[in-house]
């Protein structure tokens, strides 16, 4: 059941229809071939970040001396204007020259990995302590994650069947549940933060 939930939430963590429209705005007058490869090469690359953010978790609220409820807070908020901005589809990024390597910037990073998914992955990692959660939060990164993969690889199909406008209605759904985890976040922290205060 861990496995399952991380998994459902984590995929729409990463805004996968947003990711499409970007991916096949950036990629517009590409041969499918090379669409494919670098589909593939930005979910490889996403991966390795979304790892390394995931297990650097703990780490870095030491390094930092930040608790984890402010960062679940702080998360939280980053999270929700992330899922408001794609609601009202005011979500922007550069772009580059068509000739240019997207792989990394924009595509895996801001587009993907950005500061709201960054900010849930650490904290996701610094809750889980037990290697079984480890276990199961680090194999659903990498389904949800191989999800996004299929996503993009699929895209030209994705956007011959729905159009912009499917894909447009599909990436406000995204934004609502984003804004629902976002508040379910915030609200964890406030708890736990007052929780400890009370004592």
């Amino acid at each position: 059941m861990l496995f399952f939930s991380l998994w459902i939430k984590l995929f729409f963590v990463l805004t996968p229809f947003f990711a499409l429209t970007m991916f096949l705005s950036l990629t517009e007058g590409y041969e499918e071939s090379r669409r494919r490869k670098l589909a593939l090469n930005v979910s490889v690359t996403v991966a390795a970040v979304c790892l390394l953010l995931f297990f650097a978790g703990r780490q870095m609220f030491a390094l930092f001396g930040i608790t984890l409820d402010s960062f679940r807070i702080g998360a939280g908020v980053l999270l929700m204007l992330s899922g408001i901005a794609l609601v009202h589809g005011k979500t922007t990024t550069s772009n580059p020259a068509a000739d240019g390597d997207v792989t990394v910037v924009p595509m895996a990073i801001p587009i993907i990995v950005g500061p709201a998914t960054t900010g849930t992955l650490l904290v996701m990692g610094a809750e889980m302590t037990a290697l079984s959660e480890k276990v199961s939060g680090c194999l659903a990164l990498l389904a949800a994650v191989a999800c996004i993969a299929a996503v993009l690889l699929a895209g030209s199909l994705i956007q011959r069947c729905l159009g912009g406008r499917g894909i447009s209605i599909l990436s406000k759904l995204t934004g609502l549940i984003l804004a629902a985890l976002a508040a379910q976040m915030i609200m964890m922290g406030i708890q736990s933060f007052l929780g400890i205060v009370s004592r």
